[in-house]
């Protein structure tokens, strides 16, 4: 599966001269813990998280905003977001299709994929993918199968 079958498409950004009280707003308001910075034509420079917002001092996104963003392509496996995400101990990937921002990939989009599931009705057998099998791979039924989410540990 590919990061772009997860991402989110419609992606809350701001510019490097926003304040920083709307950039607060922002966060509060739509109930995120970050937001991508992006120059006018899309491409992303950078992100501010609460943490920045907290850490450091200034007036605008671009003085508070972590530059070095570990980012990811829409064919990236999600497999390998769910690595970046894990090894280097971050919430989100900003997703790109060159340099421009597309979408964002989160812990909890991987998550919400790892418990989604297919079970055939005739023999009981599970398959994990966001849409259903043409056939089950174990008896070979056709469209016979039940949608079910399940914790990940399951």
């Amino acid at each position: 599966m590919k990061v772009r079958e997860i991402m989110t498409r419609h992606v809350v950004t701001v510019t490097e001269d926003t304040p920083l009280l709307e950039v607060a707003s922002l966060l509060s308001e739509r109930r995120i813990s970050a937001v991508p910075v992006c120059e006018e034509g899309g491409a992303l420079v950078g992100v501010v998280s609460e943490f920045d917002l907290l850490a450091r001092e200034g007036k605008t996104a671009k003085d508070v905003m972590s530059p070095g963003v570990i980012s990811v392509s829409e064919d990236t496996d999600v497999e390998e977001a769910r690595f970046l995400l894990v090894e280097r101990k971050i919430r989100r990937l900003p997703v790109l299709s060159g340099q421009k921002l597309v979408g964002i990939v989160s812990r909890s989009d991987i998550v919400r994929e790892l418990t989604l599931h297919w079970i055939c009705e005739a023999c009981g057998e599970m398959t994990r993918a966001k849409l259903p099998p043409d056939r089950c791979w174990k008896c070979g039924t056709a469209d016979r199968f039940r949608h079910e989410r399940q914790h990940p540990g399951m």
